[in-house]
């Protein structure tokens, strides 16, 4: 089930009719009020949030989303007029996955959809990947540097993720932005180098396995630091 909170009836009606003929069960709500209300009843596979809402934004709507432990992990994915990129890189930070600027084509929503559900199927919770004094653990959500628990922002711990499963291959700048932030995403921009340095400090130590490639992107180190 597919849950999509649009003030605007007529793209809310165009979204759930072209979700229903694509094979989705999907839900409209005009106001965060209705949404909060059908949340309690049952949790959806995934959330096409607008931003501008009446009663609330869609950005307060999406904290209060991840601040929730029943839907800190339910993927979201940003519809809004709003296009520059300090818009999507507040929504996306706040812990959007995906973001679709308006006006959008129907068959790029329903390809992001179905990107968005494939990644969010559940993962062996035995599943850990190990480099150095550096361990990830994507199910659990749960990052160790050197026996301490590291606490990540959303984006941060998909590139981690990312990035530790393929030790040694460099991911270039535009496969990260595309990756983690969407193709939408401006190759220049500087959001990916700001979450690459955030995440080697606070990895300690263990930083330093992340390496830069001048010229092409990023990688782990094979071995670990």
């Amino acid at each position: 089930m597919i849950y999509i909170l649009e003030d605007d009836s007529s793209i809310r009606e165009l979204v759930v009719y072209t979700l229903a003929h694509s094979g989705h069960e999907a839900m409209g709500f005009e106001v965060p009020s209705q949404f909060w209300a059908q949340l309690e009843k049952a949790l959806p596979d995934l959330v096409l949030l607008d931003v501008m809402l009446p009663e609330e934004d869609g950005i307060e709507v999406l904290k209060k989303l991840r601040a929730a432990p029943a839907t800190h992990r339910l993927p979201v994915l940003m519809l809004t007029a709003k296009g520059s990129e300090y818009d999507r890189v507040l929504g996306l930070d706040s812990g959007a996955d995906d973001y679709v600027p308006k006006p959008f084509g129907m068959m790029e929503l329903i390809a992001r959809v179905n990107a968005l559900l494939r990644r969010a199927k559940p993962e062996s919770d035995a599943e850990e990947y190990r480099v150095g004094g550096l361990t990830v653990c994507p199910a659990r959500h749960r990052v160790m540097a050197d026996g301490q628990e590291v606490t990540l922002t959303h984006k941060e711990f998909e590139l981690l993720c990312l990035l530790i499963q393929a030790p040694g291959i460099v991911f270039t700048r535009e496969q990260l932005l595309r990756d983690i932030w969407g193709y939408t995403f401006d190759a220049e921009s500087r959001t990916l180098d700001v979450h690459v340095r955030t995440l080697r400090q606070k990895l300690g130590g263990c930083g330093s396995c992340i390496e830069t490639v001048r010229g092409s992107g990023y990688r782990i180190r094979e071995g670990g630091p």
